[in-house]
């Protein structure tokens, strides 16, 4: 065929190559597939597109005419995919979108392998047309002359290529708005590129730059500037005046000093500095809570001199950011700094480990299990756990966790727990305040297991020796515990919370105005549970109360030992020393002791009531239906403080009842929501049980589902009323029929807590009725995911198809359909809403099936579209998956077993907050 070309017009040349290429086609048997849908071709999933391209030039379909949008894959024959390229111009006049990329092959490694596209012809500057074009993933070492020609340009991707520099030619793109060159190993910037006055998105990150180019300040439509992960160590002024800039992105440099107007820039939302060399900035940088400044040595000393010559250079620590997609990272001798991608970060400093080592992480949502909590503790942060397991360090780790500050501060701390040798323990905490709101808990890891944060009374903790000691509470002076000479004969651990009750609530509580409590003391020791000789207690007296006005008839001192809930009046028990401000009493055993003054003659039940009530939360519970999809349903429990602000920012999506009366319950404490009268929760969704969806409720934390709401009436003749209802324990086999009877009875150990009101429309037409799957949609076999990662079969799908709504587009989209393309199912299924959605997801499935990632991909694209109920129940899917998989293996004896999360000591039982 080459032969045959030779001594031909360019023009005909191509042509008879295009004709010779296309019998090659039909000689080896290639069944070309119905590849034109609408004015779109895509040819890079297939394989042979170049020939198949070429059969449809020479067959000169006039479909080809109306073409916009041609992909294409670069993992062809330089040769062949170079004649490809030329017949474009005079085939598809009409092309708006062309995608040449590579990286739809992977090396046996995982990496993506980029395109031989290594130029294109200059014909292809004939594209009047062309908007988008997509050269990402190939071997591009300079820009082909023909780009800068296309004057139409509106999107330029030339991502991981292997460009050195971009040409001045590039300025005179009067259209371009978008320019990604990411992952190249440009140098240097050219100064023509401020003359691109309409660009708005430029992301130059992953590159080897060292400067910018004064001329960049020209960009006066800029919106957003990537520039992380550059070798950039100054930043022109010019900066400061790129007046529309909202997001600029120059982590991961060698930046000393940024220009001071960057902070005055008047719509700037997001400025991140982390990982750079700052060690002075202006106070306004550090005030701005915009900012991002997290590994700068500021107010660190100056550098160093130079070392004499000859002197070893020692690397730079890297510092990793990870995204979504990464659950692990690995650790050299070196160390390295982690910010993970839920904010938590990790330092290790070199020595750390001997050997190279690969650190995996997970954060799981909070259970009882997992949650060992006191009983006044407060969660404020999910579980990290960090494996492996037990691996000793060299040095310490340094961990910084995230957490939600507590609203009540006065008399509490916040400390880091970790499980070590099958108990929780608690590491030393410093806290660190990065941004209003934005509070870290600092601690220095041992070695690797599971991590949380709480809030609690403040604990005071000593080593009591045989000579004896002295034990005082730093949260009320007024407490001590004095420990005698000969107490014990081997030093023992012991330790001591203090714990405040507003005296407003106990009167409100005991109904008696002049009623008074001392702060309750809670003690615990380790080793045997008594003492040799009494150790000496010293409680305050109640507030005013003094030692001279008392009436010592009236003076109750109160005993419980947990788990126990009762409590003892111990009075007549114990001889209690009074002097003008404080009670003295003797033990020679630890538990929990609190004094009361009050006129009752039994205060043990009001002594409960009133511990009760220091570890309930009062809360609202909601539930919202979504406007678009009614039949989506968002139950949330928090606390009563937040329900404004709450419905505030849902409402624009969200309708619904007002919230609840106001309940009460404790922190960790399990309860169900159950649908009643004729809805019923779908029982596809792995956490609900016979109709029952369980909560678990921590104060600072999201306590919220979003269920998928069904009924097995006839919609479609009227709307279907029912209602949510919310339980304790095991929901009753009669529901309560008189709402105002069941208020009436309601209290803290009531069984049923509140009733809101949930209505289905009346649907209208077909829509949401449709069983089939549309029009020329197959159903073969699904393969999105693995055995180890699970898998998303038809049901799956299917599933998440019927919950989608009229949020489908938007999933479209991040899944990375073209905006034509659902313009085309809406037309194909006009008054099919749910053909439209089953459509596009099963049309996307089989495109992704076998590829890594897909099913990543799919979760990934629900949460942006804001449907984070969908892409935790995939979650749920997929770890059922991998759950059964394990259990498989381990049935079969192919691998051992992974250890599973321990269960509380028997110390850490004993602060179990369940009631």
């Amino acid at each position: 065929m080459a032969a045959a070309v030779e001594g031909l017009e360019p023009e005909a040349a191509a042509e008879d190559a295009t004709r010779g290429a296309a019998e090659e086609a039909v000689d080896a048997g290639l069944r070309v597939p119905p590849l034109l849908a609408g004015n779109r071709l895509n040819l890079d999933l297939y394989p042979g597109g170049c020939h198949q391209l070429l059969h449809l030039c020479a067959q000169r379909s006039p479909q080809l005419l109306q073409v916009e949008f041609l992909r294409l894959s670069t993992h062809e024959d330089p040769g062949l995919l170079g004649a490809t390229l030329a017949q474009v111009p005079g085939r598809l006049p009409c092309l708006r979108s062309l995608v040449l990329k590579g990286g739809q092959h992977r090396d046996a490694l995982g990496a993506c392998l980029r395109g031989c596209l290594t130029s294109l012809p200059d014909g292809l500057s004939n594209l009047a047309r062309l908007a988008h074009l997509d050269l990402s993933f190939n071997s591009l070492e300079a820009l082909p002359a023909c780009v800068p020609q296309l004057r139409g340009l509106d999107a330029l991707l030339l991502s991981h290529n292997c460009l050195l520099e971009l040409p001045e030619a590039l300025g005179a793109l009067p259209s371009l708005t978008f320019l990604a060159v990411t992952h190249n190993c440009l140098q240097t910037l050219p100064t023509a590129l401020g003359a691109l006055s309409t660009l708005r998105r430029l992301d130059l990150s992953e590159n080897l730059l060292d400067t910018l180019p004064p001329e960049i300040g020209g960009l006066s439509s800029l919106a957003e500037l990537n520039l992380a992960s550059n070798r950039l160590q100054s930043l022109p002024a010019s900066l400061a005046g790129l007046r529309s800039l909202r997001l600029l992105f120059l982590y991961s440099n060698l930046l000393t000093s940024v220009p001071a107007g960057l902070i005055h820039l008047p719509l700037l939302a997001r400025l991140d500095l982390r990982g750079n060399q700052l060690r002075d900035v202006p106070p306004e940088f550090l005030d701005a809570p915009f900012v991002r400044l997290q590994g700068n040595p500021l107010g660190e000393a100056l550098p160093r001199p130079l070392s004499p010559p000859g002197t070893p250079v020692v690397p730079e620590m890297p510092r990793l950011f990870l995204t979504t997609d990464l659950d692990s990272f690995p650790v050299t001798p070196q160390g390295c700094s982690v910010t993970l991608a839920c904010g938590i970060r990790l330092h290790f400093p070199a020595g750390a480990t001997a050997t190279p080592i690969t650190i995996h992480y997970r954060l799981w949502l909070p259970e009882p299990r997992l949650v060992p909590l006191g009983p006044h503790d407060t969660l404020l942060s999910h579980v990290l756990e960090l494996q492996p397991h037990g691996v000793v360090f060299q040095q310490d780790v340094g961990l910084w966790l995230l957490f939600v500050p507590p609203r009540v501060r006065r008399y509490r701390e916040v400390v880091v727990r970790t499980l070590s040798e099958d108990s929780w323990t608690d590491l030393e905490t410093h806290l660190e305040e990065e941004a209003p709101k934005q509070f870290w808990a600092r601690c220095q890891v041992p070695h690797f297991s599971w991590f949380l944060v709480v809030s609690r009374p403040v604990s005071d903790t000593c080593l009591v020796p045989p000579e004896g000691t002295l034990l005082c509470s730093s949260g009320h002076p007024g407490v001590k515990v004095t420990f005698p000479q000969g107490a014990t004969e081997e030093p023992r651990q012991v330790r001591m919370q203090v714990v405040h009750m507003a005296s407003r609530e106990l009167r409100a509580l005991l109904g008696e105005p002049e009623a008074a409590v001392s702060p309750l003391l809670c003690l615990w020791q380790s080793g045997p549970p008594s003492f040799l000789r009494p150790v000496t207690v010293q409680l305050p007296l109640p507030p005013g109360i003094t030692g001279l006005t008392l009436d010592r008839s009236r003076l109750h001192l109160l005993y419980q030992a947990p788990p126990v809930a009762t409590w003892d009046d111990i009075t007549a028990q114990v001889a209690l020393e009074l002097t003008h401000l404080y009670a003295r009493f003797q033990v020679t055993h630890f538990s929990w002791y609190w004094l009361w003054y009050t006129t009752k003659s039994c205060v043990g039940g009001l002594a409960r009531k009133a511990w009760a009530r220091l570890r309930l939360h009062r809360v609202n519970l909601i539930a919202l239906q979504r406007r678009r999809d009614p039949e989506q349903v968002l139950l949330q429990c928090l606390p009563r403080n937040k329900v404004e602000a709450t419905l505030k920012r849902l409402l624009e999506r969200y309708h619904g009842p007002e919230p609840s009366d106001t309940v009460e319950l404790f922190e960790g404490e399990k309860f169900f929501a159950a649908f009643e009268r004729g809805i019923d929760v779908d029982a596809d969704r792995p956490d609900c049980v016979e109709g029952r969806i369980c909560f678990v409720f921590y104060s600072h934390l999201k306590n919220v589902k979003e269920v998928y709401v069904t009924t097995a009436l006839d919609r479609e003749a009227q709307a279907v009323r029912g209602q949510v209802s919310f339980y304790r324990g095991t929901v009753p086999t009669e529901v309560p029929k008189e709402a105002e009877a069941a208020r009436q009875k309601k209290g803290l150990d009531a069984l049923w807590m509140a009733t809101l009101p949930i209505k289905l429309p009346r649907l209208r037409g077909s829509e949401g009725t449709g069983q089939g799957l549309g029009a020329g949609l197959s159903l073969a076999p699904l393969n999105l995911g693995d055995a180890e990662s699970g898998f998303l079969t038809q049901s799956n799908l299917l599933s998440v198809a019927r919950r989608l709504g009229l949020d489908w587009p938007a999933v479209a989209l991040h899944l990375g359909l073209p905006y034509r393309e659902l313009q085309r199912i809406r037309l194909e299924f006009r008054d099919d809403l749910d053909g439209q959605i089953r459509h596009m997801l099963f049309s996307w499935a089989e495109r992704q099936a076998g590829r890594p990632g897909a099913v990543g991909l799919l979760v990934q694209a629900l949460e942006q579209s804001d449907r984070r109920d969908l892409a935790e129940e995939v979650r749920a899917v997929l770890e059922l998956g991998r759950q059964k998989y394990q259990a498989g293996i381990l049935r079969t004896g192919l691998a051992p077993g992974d250890p599973a999360p321990p269960s509380p000591s028997a110390s850490e039982s004993r602060e179990s907050t369940e009631a």
